[in-house]
Parts: C-alpha cells; sequence; structure tokens
C-alpha cells in the first residue's frame, strides 16, 4: 500500500479577519435542521430541499427561495418567529473543533464577526457554545441585504479600517463564500459544506490552521491540509 502523503501547507496573509458563526465557528446544525424541518413541513416542502439553502442566509432570504411567489413581509414576519425560536434552542449547540484555541489565537488580533444571526441570536450561540464574542461584530440589524450579498463583509472590514483585499473570510456555506469572494477577499472554507463552493482554501475544521502575528504587523494564516 502506497504511502499516505499530505501536501505543503498553504500560507496566507492578512490584515484582519472577518468570521462567519454558524457552521464556522459554532457547530449549531443541530438547532437549525430543527427549526427549518419543522417550518418546511408546516408550509408543505421537502426537508431535505429547503436544507440545501437555509445555511448561511437570513431567514427571510431562505423563505424567499423556497417561497418565491409569497410576499415578502410574510417572509419577514416568520423569519422574527424563527429567531425567536432558534434563540431560546441551545440544545446541541457546540463549538466547531479547534474554535476555542482559534479564538484564542486571534484575540489580540483584528477581527470581526460577520453573521446572518441577529444579536440576539448571536449572543445566545456564542455563549452556548462557551466561546469569546468578538468587539466588532456584524449581525442581521447592521446590513439591508443577506448573503451572498457581500454587504456584510465589506461592513466588516470597514469597521475594522481596513480594505477588502487585505482581509480573509472564514465560512462554511456556498452563500457565506459568494458574499466573502463578492466582496473581494480570499475566504478560507471550514466544514464539509464549503469545499464545494470555490474557497481560497479549505479545511475540515480549525484544528488545521495556525494563526501568528508578523513583525510587520499582518497576521499569517498557515492551512495544513492533509493530501
Amino acid at each position: 500500500m502506497p504511502a499516505s502523503t499530505t501536501t505543503a501547507p498553504a500560507v496566507l496573509h492578512a490584515k484582519a479577519l472577518l468570521l462567519d458563526m454558524d457552521g464556522t465557528i459554532v457547530n449549531s446544525d443541530a438547532v437549525v435542521e430543527r427549526c427549518w424541518r419543522e417550518w418546511a413541513q408546516s408550509h408543505g416542502l421537502d426537508p431535505e430541499e429547503a436544507l440545501k439553502v437555509v445555511h448561511g442566509r437570513q431567514g427571510y432570504a431562505t423563505m424567499a427561495v423556497l417561497l418565491p411567489d409569497r410576499p415578502m413581509e410574510v417572509n419577514h414576519a416568520e423569519n422574527a418567529e424563527m429567531l425567536a425560536r432558534e434563540t431560546a434552542d441551545t440544545d446541541g449547540v457546540v463549538p466547531v473543533a479547534g474554535a476555542p484555541a482559534f479564538m484564542d489565537a486571534i484575540a489580540g488580533l483584528p477581527h470581526a464577526l460577520v453573521t446572518s444571526a441577529d444579536a440576539a441570536l448571536a449572543l445566545a450561540r456564542m455563549t452556548a457554545a462557551a466561546l469569546p464574542m468578538p468587539e466588532v461584530r456584524v449581525t442581521a440589524e447592521s446590513v439591508g441585504a443577506s448573503k451572498p450579498d457581500p454587504e456584510g463583509f465589506l461592513k466588516g472590514a470597514a469597521a475594522l479600517g481596513v480594505d477588502a483585499a487585505d482581509c480573509i473570510v472564514f465560512e462554511d456555506s456556498a452563500a457565506g463564500i459568494a458574499a466573502g469572494r463578492a466582496a473581494g477577499m480570499r475566504v478560507i472554507g471550514v466544514g464539509p459544506r464549503a469545499a464545494a463552493h470555490g474557497p481560497t482554501a479549505h479545511v475540515a475544521d480549525l484544528r488545521s490552521l495556525d494563526v501568528t502575528a508578523d513583525p510587520d504587523g499582518s497576521i499569517r494564516i498557515t492551512v495544513h491540509q492533509a493530501g
């Protein structure tokens, strides 16, 4: 049997890091799938098909994809109800593997949370996963358009005072990766959903990353990818 091989690690440099939450640093799949399966069934939709589009988007945007003929105000009203349910349900919410060490490593470096969750849901999930909440955060209330629109990542970069080209995005979903790329940023895809959507680099989880600060103040991300 031939010996296994490992590709040389990729090294990326940035001035700031922009972090998605769900699926990237927090594993909330159990809650997301529980709530959205029930919603899909209540609307006569196939839950498995619905779950293909829920990740990475704000709820109203997901509803618009799944029920394209429905008035948007109905989507916004049901999204408010969905957010309340998801905020109250933290059963099974845990950190993505490697997330605690990763968050410790970037604690003193420029970074922001850019999530499709609203502020209450973000706080509930970060608390449940026992992860520190970044000081700079862009939540659903902060933007007028959901991912895959790049608005959230561009606002995160602006809040940190860093050009888009100098940011690295961490994302797990098709919508999130598309948003990062549309913002002109490099994207590290995290987890099984990310690989198929063209991230700059891909890792199974955050244990495959090393983060260091270079003497010039830039951030060095070493990505260990098994080959």
